[in-house]
């Protein structure tokens, strides 16, 4: 091996090294990347920041209804990185429907270094992620350092743990296809209330994005639907939803605002949270996602695959180890 060779393999080596592995601490920094070792054949892929991935569980929709989906999920996914992701997405399947979580709409500009990088690491090298990185970046972040992360790492020997070592060349799993299993309860008892905003009007930017996730399954015959999941805070507004619920009746969309059915799905949050009300436990996930289930049935005409041979196989797997971590997670509870 020459020594350009030799040199070239030892800075792979000690940028893989360096970066962060999610694997111990801050796992839904793994989200994105594991969707890249699926079998690419989803009637439904979910796109959005927390109120997916940790809101709603395929498992369910594969079990109840034969649908076989994956969230592509992220902390704080903005609006632009969701539409990115779709259009990687597309490049490797192309989906009966789409499902959207309308909060990230609060966002018209680039917000934090350590959510964009938890997004965009993880996505594979395509002319989406390029575009998706200089959308994303804020005045302090450069380009170069995502093309190139061992600039942006480089300070970490001082963090280094085992599971840096540990995980060099591979991670384990952290999700069920792309959903973040918590089984543990904390009700929400004292939620807070919004606080007053000088402008409730979501930005152009954001809008302009929401405008290309529309166009882009439009183009595709992709079946978009938009979700507000049941989360009590960050406070979803009353202007907010008037917006929602225009835009969508305006493109012909269909919308589910969660926070309105909790009757219907059953959501308790006095049993159905785990951290006061801000995300769904897995009982919580459950019951929407069983609701959802029979709303893609018959909204989207999705059909039960569970006569699939192959597919079923695939499934009875994931299965296994969805209650099997299940199993696990109460059994540390105790």
């Amino acid at each position: 091996m020459g020594t350009a060779a030799v040199i070239i393999a030892s800075l792979c080596f000690l940028q893989r090294l360096l970066m962060p592995k999610y694997a111990a601490d801050v796992v839904e920094g793994a989200l994105i990347a594991e969707y890249y070792g699926e079998e690419k054949d989803h009637d439904v892929i979910f796109i959005g920041d927390c109120e997916v991935y940790e809101n709603f569980s395929p498992a369910v929709l594969w079990r109840d209804y034969g649908i076989n989906s994956y969230i592509r999920g992220s902390a704080q996914q903005l609006i632009w990185q969701s539409y990115y992701l779709l259009e990687d997405t597309l490049r490797y399947e192309k989906p009966r429907a789409v499902i959207f979580n309308v909060l990230a709409m609060q966002y018209n500009e680039p917000q934090r270094e350590a959510y964009n990088r938890m997004t965009l690491e993880g996505m594979r090298w395509s002319l989406s992620k390029a575009a998706a990185i200089r959308a994303s970046m804020t005045e302090e972040e450069h380009f170069l350092e995502y093309v190139f992360p061992l600039l942006r790492y480089h300070s970490r020997w001082s963090e280094l743990g085992k599971a840096d070592v540990a995980y060099l060349l591979d991670t384990p799993k952290v999700s069920h296809n792309g959903y973040y299993m918590r089984v543990d309860v904390k009700p929400a008892e004292h939620v807070p209330e919004g606080r007053i905003l000088a402008d409730y009007r979501f930005g152009e930017n954001a809008w302009d994005y929401m405008d290309r996730i529309t166009a882009l399954c439009r183009d595709n015959d992709i079946r978009l639907i938009l979700v507000k999941a049941p989360s009590l805070y960050p406070y979803w507004y009353d202007q907010w939803e008037e917006q929602i619920e225009g835009y969508a009746a305006e493109n012909d969309l269909l919308y589910i605002n969660f926070l309105e059915l909790q009757e219907e799905t059953g959501l308790d949050f006095s049993t159905d949270t785990y951290d006061a009300g801000l995300h769904l436990n897995l009982s919580g996930a459950e019951k929407i996602t069983a609701y959802l289930g029979e709303v893609l049935q018959r909204e989207a005409g999705l059909a039960d695959r569970r006569g699939e041979e192959v597919l079923t196989r695939v499934w009875e797997e994931k299965i296994a180890a969805y209650e099997q971590e299940k199993t696990e997670q109460y059994e540390r509870l105790k």
